[in-house]
C-alpha cells in the first residue's frame, strides 16, 4: 500500500483542522518554507507535514509502507519513527513526543517542536504574528556592542516582554530583519527572541537593513516638513531647527545615533565617501557663511538633499546641483 493510499484509506477516522483556524506560517532560518500542507495548531501543539520539514532541514527521508515508518537520516543522527506512536528513536535512543503524530486533512502530521529539535534546530512559537521560527544556527557572527534588552515581542518597550539583557560583547545570531527597527536573534543558549536594529546595539548591518533605515531617517525627517529655520535653534525642542539640529534630531530619534551640534563637528563623524559613492542616509557637508563646513544636509537618494536652511522654505527636499555641487566640501556615513 502506498503512503498515498494509506492515508487516504484512514482519512475517515483523522482529525480535520477548523475551518475557521488561521494555520501559521513557517520560517526556517527566517526564510518562509513552503508546505504541501499547512500547519495546524491542536491543542497547543504546532503540527507539520513530516516529510517536507524533515528534508527541508537537510535530512534524508525513507518511508516504510508496511510498518508506516518514516527514516531521516542527517550527518551522523538516525531518526525512526511510526505513524501514531508516543515516542521515536535517535540513534537507538528512546524519546517522547508532546504528541503522536496524526492524520489531519489527509496528510500525516507530527508536532513540529519534536521534529525540528531532533535535527538539533531551535523552534519558536510567535502567537503576535502567527509564525513558526525554526534556526538551525550552529555560529554566532554578531557581537553585543551596548546592554540590549532580549524581548518576546519586537516593537514592545513594557517589562514584561523582556527575556533578559544581553551583555556588551555577548555573540547572537541574526535569523531575520523584522523592519528597520527590530532583529530576530538566537542567543547560544538556544533562545529566540527579539532586540533593537539600532547600530549602537551589535555589529550586525546588511545591505537590507541599511535601505530600511535609511527610508525611515528620510521618511521620519520630512515629517518635519515647513518647520521654520532658526540660526543656533535650541537642540531640546522641535518648533524650529537650524540645519546641524535637524540632523542631529532625525538621527537621535530614527538610530539613537549621538551627532555632535555642530555641524563642523558632524563632519568628523563615521567614515568619508566620495560624492560618486552617495548612499541615502549619507550626511553631506557645505561651505557657508565663509567657512569651510558650515552646513549638513541628509542625502534623500536620487540627487537630492534633506535639509533646512531658510525660514522660508524650512525643512524640504531639494536637488543637489547648482550651488550645493559647487559648495559641497565632503560626505560622512555614520550608519
Amino acid at each position: 500500500m502506498s503512503l498515498i493510499a494509506w492515508m487516504t484509506m484512514i482519512q475517515a477516522n483523522s482529525v480535520l483542522a477548523a475551518p475557521n483556524e488561521q494555520s501559521p506560517a513557517l520560517l526556517l532560518d527566517g526564510k518562509p518554507l513552503q508546505l504541501p500542507v499547512q500547519p495546524v495548531i491542536e491543542n497547543g501543539v504546532s503540527y507539520v507535514p513530516l516529510r517536507p520539514i524533515f528534508e527541508a532541514q537537510g535530512a534524508k527521508v525513507s518511508w516504510d509502507e508496511p510498518n508506516h515508518t518514516v527514516t531521516a537520516t542527517k550527518d551522523s543522527s538516525l531518526i525512526t519513527y511510526q505513524m501514531g506512536d508516543k515516542f521515536a528513536y535517535k540513534n537507538n535512543e528512546k524519546l517522547t513526543l508532546p504528541a503522536p503524530g496524526k492524520v489531519i486533512n489527509g496528510s500525516s502530521m507530527v508536532p513540529l517542536r519534536f521534529i525540528s529539535e531532533l535535527l538539533g534546530n531551535v523552534v519558536q512559537w510567535h502567537a503576535y504574528s502567527q509564525t513558526i521560527t525554526i534556526s538551525s544556527a550552529d555560529s554566532f557572527e554578531t557581537e553585543i556592542t551596548y546592554g540590549a534588552n532580549l524581548r518576546t515581542l519586537p516593537n514592545a518597550t513594557d517589562e514584561k516582554s523582556v527575556i533578559r539583557m544581553l551583555p556588551k560583547g555577548q555573540r547572537i545570531h541574526v535569523i531575520r530583519e523584522i523592519d528597520a527597527n527590530w532583529l530576530e536573534v538566537q542567543t547560544a543558549d538556544k533562545t529566540i527572541g527579539f532586540i533593537s536594529a539600532k547600530p549602537k546595539y551589535t555589529t550586525y548591518t546588511s545591505p537590507s537593513l541599511t535601505m530600511k533605515q535609511a527610508d525611515q531617517i528620510i521618511a521620519f525627517g520630512s515629517t518635519y516638513f515647513g518647520t521654520h529655520y532658526e540660526f543656533g535653534a535650541d537642540p531640546g525642542q522641535t518648533d524650529t531647527f537650524d540645519c546641524s539640529s535637524f540632523v542631529k534630531h532625525v538621527f537621535n530619534q530614527v538610530l539613537s545615533v549621538d551627532l555632535p551640534r555642530l555641524s563642523y563637528d558632524q563632519a568628523k563623524e563615521g567614515k568619508e565617501i566620495k560624492v560618486e559613492d552617495l548612499r541615502k542616509g549619507d550626511l553631506m557637508f557645505f561651505s557657508a557663511r565663509g567657512l569651510d563646513i558650515g552646513h549638513v544636509g541628509i542625502y534623500a537618494g536620487d540627487g537630492k538633499i534633506l535639509h533646512t536652511y531658510s525660514d522660508k522654505l524650512g525643512v524640504h527636499i531639494e536637488d543637489f546641483d547648482g550651488q550645493w555641487k559647487d559648495r559641497f566640501v565632503t560626505a560622512r556615513r555614520v550608519f
